[in-house]
């Protein structure tokens, strides 16, 4: 018999073994217990053939950041499946499991790291975010130098230190985690060794940090936030002053990151990484939520959305801007009531995804075909949706 249900606690050891053999690590017997212990076995889904464990995921809670607004979010994580029950579509149901589960739970959005883009976009996730890969030569790093009177403070991992800094930074972008004590202490520093150190302004504001590694000749910056350009230089001075250890820093910047055009020679290895993918979970309540930008003399949207994995999305919205241009009246139409195919646009919801999550404009996609309609609808509806840049500097 084949059951989907939720994983009870004394099923916990297999779902972390099956983790083991699929993502190819290995746990201490310590370490497992204490996963276990932090893990709600309510988060994971398992997909069970005549009661044993076959293929599992994780929902796990999060909030993150769109528009400067705090969006609940479902992340999707430790997808897995025994080798002897691959290619059974039990991932597919599992999946199609969560979107049922998410939207009950109020997660309107969803993120995940997919092994492969293509089989994701198949049950409606779309890739939301890219990010630059840095590795800088000793004397190619930017030659910055602090302001008077501004300071490095080392500091211990101290998570209430750091978050205000990450928050004013984390709010100017779409996609970036909200993080609370415990993803500070067990997931993000308990897996990154290091050192952290905040950048002190001359009037003694706390306006940047970093933390990283030196090894073997190597700076590897985990992290690096700075909130203005004065922090940015004191923070890379900061850097460059570790000559005498290193040969080279790597880091990892958001896509529109100007640090290459700020350098005395910019001649170093960028590369671009394709990272995490979004879903629209629920597409009224979504629509309901998002910050749009419209003007008050902005006329009304029509907007046909269709899903084939999450029937509850099927269907046309109309979207009636405010006059303070923060939000839209959301109506999801009844059968009755549907617009001509002229006067509404259409798209799938891995294209809305892109397009709300400020992944893609609406030219663009409407350019290419993933958005149908009128060049007027077109260009009301990308009026209506503020820009911004997409992020993540965190991994699930």
């Amino acid at each position: 018999m084949n059951e989907i249900r939720t994983l009870r606690q004394e099923e916990l050891p297999e779902s972390f073994s099956l983790s083991e053999f699929a993502f190819q690590f290995e746990l201490t017997p310590e370490e497992k217990t204490e996963r276990i212990g932090w893990t709600d076995p309510n988060q994971v889904w398992g997909y069970f053939v005549d009661g044993a464990l076959a293929a599992k995921l994780t929902i796990l809670p999060f909030q993150t950041w769109l528009g400067g607004k705090s969006f609940t979010m479902g992340g999707i994580a430790g997808v897995a499946t025994w080798p002897e029950y691959r290619r059974n579509g039990m991932v597919g149901q599992l999946l199609v499991q969560s979107l049922k589960t998410m939207k009950e739970a109020g997660q309107t959005l969803s993120f995940l790291a997919p092994f492969k883009f293509e089989f994701y976009r198949k049950y409606g996730w779309e890739i939301y975010v890219d990010y630059l890969k840095y590795e800088i030569p000793l004397d190619k790093l930017p030659k910055f130098q602090a302001a008077e009177g501004s300071k490095i403070v080392r500091i211990a991992k101290n998570w209430e230190l750091l978050n205000p800094i990450y928050e004013a930074h984390a709010v100017r972008y779409n996609g970036m985690l909200i993080r609370d004590e415990f993803w500070w202490n067990q997931r993000y520093f308990k897996f990154k060794k290091g050192t952290a150190a905040i950048y002190c302004n001359p009037q003694g504001e706390h306006k940047g940090y970093i933390f990283y590694q030196v090894k073997d000749k190597v700076a590897t910056i985990h992290e690096m936030v700075f909130l203005d350009e004065e922090a940015r230089r004191g923070l890379w001075k900061f850097i460059a002053d570790h000559d005498s250890m290193i040969e080279k820093v790597q880091l990892n910047a958001p896509i529109d990151d100007a640090l290459p055009f700020l350098t005395h020679d910019p001649k170093f290895k960028q590369e671009k990484i394709t990272y995490f993918s979004a879903r629209i979970v629920d597409v009224e309540g979504f629509l309901s939520q998002y910050p749009f930008d419209a003007r008050e003399e902005a006329e009304p949207v029509y907007l046909r959305v269709s899903d084939s994995r999450a029937d509850w999305n099927n269907g046309v919205y109309l979207l009636e801007f405010y006059e303070n241009g923060t939000a839209a009246h959301v109506t999801k139409l009844a059968e009755g009531e549907l617009p001509s195919d002229s006067e509404a646009l259409s798209c799938s919801i891995q294209t809305l995804t892109a397009l709300l999550i400020g992944y893609q404009n609406a030219s663009f996609l409407a350019q290419t075909d993933r958005l149908q309609g009128s060049s007027e609808l077109v260009r009301r509806l990308e009026a209506a949706i503020p820009e911004r840049t997409t992020y993540l500097s965190d991994f699930f």
